[in-house]
Parts: structure tokens; C-alpha cells; sequence
């Protein structure tokens, strides 16, 4: 979406190949970098506080900015054991790693998904239950929605929400949901509903610091692991942002600088 202008804002890390980066520092460290734009390089320039470890053994850059999106979502979500979570587009980049962290928080966990065959990969990381996308809404109510889409058909996903639940949105692949949601949002103002949008541009540097760690500890517990579709060279910048934008990647494409 970046790379085609479709944002009317900066869209923060982890939206395309080249918001993230693991690579060493002149020091020697080996760390995961979150520059700005410009992250298909072989050499690139970061702000010192936006460095995070990447500890040898680590595939660090398979999860890298989806799995901090996914777990700082869940984490003000406040998912705890027990509640019923939803994801949508929960076979993309954000969602594969949404789904194995909020079952790792001991919830029951229904992926919204577009075919069988991801409906499988989606159980096998811990999804309690699969919903084809095309059809009816997921039954029961939800405790946590976690959004990666947004677009329209965020209006019928919000009615979904069990009393006190919480809406997280961390996505944003289908667009400007328009005002249908704060419609939606307005219908059930009796059962309390809490939106929650999160954007890695809003979080500070000691909280990222927090979520990665996090992450760390989950990857290595073995609880959550990364989801790569692709690794291409970085002569191939143009297939793997053609791949991440056609909406058929499971997971995440990942480019080397060598």
C-alpha cells in the first residue's frame, strides 16, 4: 500500500519490504532496525532508539514489525485466558502471528481466512475454529476483534463483539472503512464497546523495547513461530512488493540484501 500511494498517511513499519531491517551494527551487534523508509539497502541509517537485539538463532526479520503490531495489539487488547478471540485476515503478515500470540494468552481463537487450504495452516498455529471470509459472519460473540483489514466490512465486524469487548485495529489492507463502523459503534453503545486502533508510529521506543522482549520470549518457548511465504534477493524488490500487494502471500515476504 505504500509502495502504491494508496496511504494518505505513513504507514509505519512492517506495511512493505524495506520498513525493516536486521542486519549488524558497525560495532558488531546484530540487531533488528526500524528506519523510516530506505530499508532496501545493504547499508542503512536507523536512529539509535529504534534498534532492537536479534540474538544469533533469532529469525528476527520473519517476525520482526508483524509480531510487535500483533502482540502490542493483544497486550491492550488485554486478552486473557479463556476469551474468544477473532481475527481478521488472519492469514496475512500481522494476522498468522496475531493468531499463535493470542493463543499463547490462552484464548479460543476463530481466523477469518479465504480458503481451505489456509483454513488448514491457520489450525496447525493454534486457531480453534476457521471461518471462510465469503461466508455468514462467525457465530457467538467475541470478547477481542483484532482487525488487520479495516475497509467496509469492518461495520459487520464490530456486532460481533460480546458486551465490554474490545475492537483492535492494526490494519489497514482494504481501505478506508468510511462511517459505517461509528454507525455500528453507535447501534450497540449498550453493550460498551472499546475501539482500540494501534499504529507503531504512536508507540514509544521503551514500549517497543517491552513488546520485543516479549516477542522473544514467546519465539523462544517455542510458542510462536515465524510465517515466510517468500525470500527473494533484493534484485527481486519489485516481485516481492508485487507478492505482498496481490493479497496471496501466506505470511510474510522477506527480502536479502545478499
Amino acid at each position: 500500500m505504500a509502495a502504491r500511494g494508496d496511504y494518505p498517511f505513513f504507514p509505519g513499519p512492517g506495511a512493505a519490504p524495506g520498513l525493516e531491517v536486521v542486519g549488524r551494527t558497525p560495532d558488531g551487534r546484530r540487531v533488528l532496525a526500524l528506519p523510516r523508509f530506505g530499508g532496501c539497502a545493504e547499508r542503512v541509517a536507523v536512529d539509535a532508539d529504534r534498534l532492537l537485539p536479534a540474538p544469533d538463532g533469532l529469525d528476527a526479520i520473519g517476525l520482526g514489525l508483524n509480531a510487535l503490531v500483533a502482540e502490542l495489539t493483544l497486550h491492550r487488547a488485554r486478552v486473557n485466558p479463556g476469551d474468544r478471540v477473532l481475527v481478521r485476515g488472519a492469514g496475512g503478515g500481522i494476522g498468522v502471528l496475531a493468531v499463535q500470540i493470542a493463543r499463547a494468552r490462552g484464548a479460543q481463537v476463530t481466523a477469518i481466512t479465504s480458503s481451505p487450504a489456509r483454513a488448514a495452516r491457520l489450525r496447525a498455529l493454534g486457531a480453534t475454529t476457521t471461518v471462510d471470509r465469503t461466508d455468514a459472519a462467525p457465530e457467538g460473540e467475541h470478547d477481542v476483534v483484532v482487525d488487520t483489514v479495516a475497509g467496509p466490512g469492518m461495520a459487520e465486524h464490530l456486532p460481533l463483539l460480546a458486551p465490554n469487548g474490545r475492537y483492535a485495529l492494526c490494519g489497514g489492507v482494504a481501505g478506508d472503512p468510511g462511517p459505517e463502523p461509528f454507525a455500528a459503534l453507535l447501534r450497540h453503545f449498550h453493550h460498551s464497546p472499546t475501539l482500540i486502533a494501534l499504529s507503531l508510529n504512536s508507540i514509544t521506543p521503551d514500549e517497543l523495547a517491552r513488546s520485543w522482549e516479549r516477542v522473544r520470549a514467546l519465539a523462544d518457548s517455542g510458542a510462536l513461530r515465524p510465517v515466510v511465504e517468500r525470500r527473494l534477493p533484493l534484485d527481486r524488490i519489485a516481485e516481492a512488493l508485487r507478492l505482498v500487494g496481490s493479497g496471496r502471500v501466506f505470511g510474510k515476504v522477506v527480502v536479502r540484501a545478499r
